[in-house]
C-alpha cells in the first residue's frame, strides 16, 4: 500500500523525536559507568557537601585556616590506618587488630627508649614488632583458614592487652632529645600542616602507586577479587595477602607514633575504636567488602569525611554523641549504594 504524506511527516517526527528520548538512559549509563571506574567520586561530592553545610551552620568558622589546620592536623593518623585497611580489603581481607598496633607500637618503641636505645632504632624496633603481628595475622588466616575477621579480632584483644601490660600501667616517659619536630612541627602557607601531613602524602603515594602502577597492584586486585582465577593463573597469592597484611599492620603502628609524639605521652588507651573507622573510611570511599575493588585515593577520602564530621557537629553545636550515628549511617549507606550501582552496572551494557 502505498505511503501518504501524512504517515511520512509521522515518521520523521517519531525519528526526530527518538535521539531526544534515549539521550538521558544513555546520559545515566555513562554517568553509572564513571562511578563504577571511579567510586570514589560519590565521596567527594557528600564531601563538597557537608562542608558547605557545615560552614553555613558555623557561621564561616569551618573553613577557616586555625579550624582546617586542625582538621588537617589529625587526619595523617586516621588515613594512614584507613590505607592499610584498604589495600587489605582490596585483597579481600580484613584486619580489626590495627587499633591495637596502633597503641603497642608507640608504647615499645617508648619503653625501649627510656632504657637507653636512640629515637629511629627504638622505631625501627617498633615497626618490626608491627610486621610481626601482621605476619601472625597472616599465618592463622592462611595457614589454618581461619577468616581474617576472627583471626585479627583475636590479635585485637592479645596487642591490646600486651600495650597495657609492658606498660606496666604506666606510660613512660617520652626522652626529651626526641626529634618530634620531624612529625609535630607546623609549615606550609599560613603554618596549615603539620610534618606528618607530608610523611602521609608521602607514604599514601607510594602505596598509591603500588597498587596501580605494578603488578604487584594487578596481583592484589586478582586476589581479593577473583581468587581462584588467580590461583589458576600462578600468581603468588599466599604472598600476596602476607605482604598486604604486614604493609596494614605497619602503617598502623606508624600512625600510633605519629599520634603519640602529637600528644607527647603513649597513652595504652589510644585507638580504641580506630579500626572500625577504618573499615568505614575504606568503605564510604569505595572499596568493597568482598575485594577487588578500591582505591588509595577513596581511603583518604573516606578519612577526611569522618574528620569533616567529627569537627563539623562541634562546630555546628550539635551533641557530639551522634558523631558515631553519622559515621554508621554512612557507611551502611556507602555499602547499600555501593551495592546497588554494582547491580544495576552489571545489567546495563554500556555504549561507547
Amino acid at each position: 500500500m502505498p505511503t501518504t504524506s501524512s504517515q511520512q511527516t509521522s515518521d520523521v517526527a517519531q525519528a526526530s523525536a527518538s535521539p531526544g528520548r534515549t539521550r538521558a538512559p544513555h546520559a545515566t549509563k555513562r554517568l553509572l559507568k564513571i562511578y563504577l571506574e571511579k567510586p570514589e567520586l560519590a565521596g567527594i561530592v557528600l564531601l563538597v557537601v557537608l562542608i558547605a553545610i557545615f560552614e553555613w551552620r558555623s557561621d564561616g568558622v569551618f573553613l577557616s585556616t586555625e579550624n582546617f589546620r586542625g582538621v588537617l592536623g589529625i587526619l595523617p593518623e586516621v588515613a594512614l590506618v584507613a590505607t592499610g585497611v584498604t589495600l587489605l580489603m582490596i585483597c579481600g581481607e580484613f584486619d580489626l587488630s590495627v587499633g591495637s598496633v596502633f597503641a603497642l607500637m608507640p608504647m615499645t618503641a617508648a619503653i625501649v627508649m627510656s632504657n637507653g636505645l636512640p629515637f629511629w632504632p627504638a622505631v625501627l624496633l617498633g615497626l618490626v614488632v608491627c610486621a610481626a603481628i601482621g605476619l601472625v595475622n597472616a599465618v592463622v588466616t592462611i595457614r589454618f583458614g581461619i577468616p581474617s575477621f576472627i583471626a585479627t579480632l583475636g590479635m585485637l584483644f592479645m596487642a591490646r592487652s600486651l600495650t597495657v601490660v609492658v606498660s606496666g600501667g604506666f606510660p613512660p616517659l617520652l626522652p626529651d632529645e626526641i626529634p618530634s619536630w620531624i612529625f609535630t612541627q607546623f609549615i606550609g602557607p599560613g603554618q596549615l600542616f603539620r610534618m606528618s601531613f607530608l610523611w602521609f602524602i608521602g607514604i599514601a603515594a607510594i602505596v598509591s602507586a603500588l597498587l596501580s602502577l605494578t603488578n604487584f597492584g594487578n596481583w592484589v586486585k586478582a586476589t581479593g577479587g577473583f581468587l581462584d582465577a588467580a590461583t589458576s593463573m600462578g600468581i603468588p597469592v599466599v604472598w600476596v595477602k602476607t605482604t598486604c597484611f604486614v604493609i596494614c599492620s605497619v602503617l598502623a603502628g606508624f600512625a600510633g607514633l605519629i599520634q603519640v609524639l602529637r600528644l607527647g605521652s603513649p597513652l595504652p588507651s589510644i585507638g580504641i575504636g580506630l579500626e572500625l573507622q577504618a573499615v568505614a573510611a575504606a568503605v564510604i570511599g569505595g572499596a568493597a567488602l568482598t575485594g577487588g575493588i578500591g582505591t588509595i585515593f577513596g581511603a583518604i577520602v573516606g578519612a577526611l569525611l569522618i574528620r569533616v564530621i567529627d569537627n563539623g557537629l562541634v562546630l555546628s553545636q550539635v551533641d557530639a554523641n551522634w558523631f558515631q550515628f553519622a559515621i554508621g549511617a554512612l557507611t551502611i549507606l556507602a555499602v547499600v549504594a555501593n551495592a546497588w550501582l554494582r547491580r544495576m552496572g552489571r545489567r546495563i551494557r554500556v555504549g561507547v
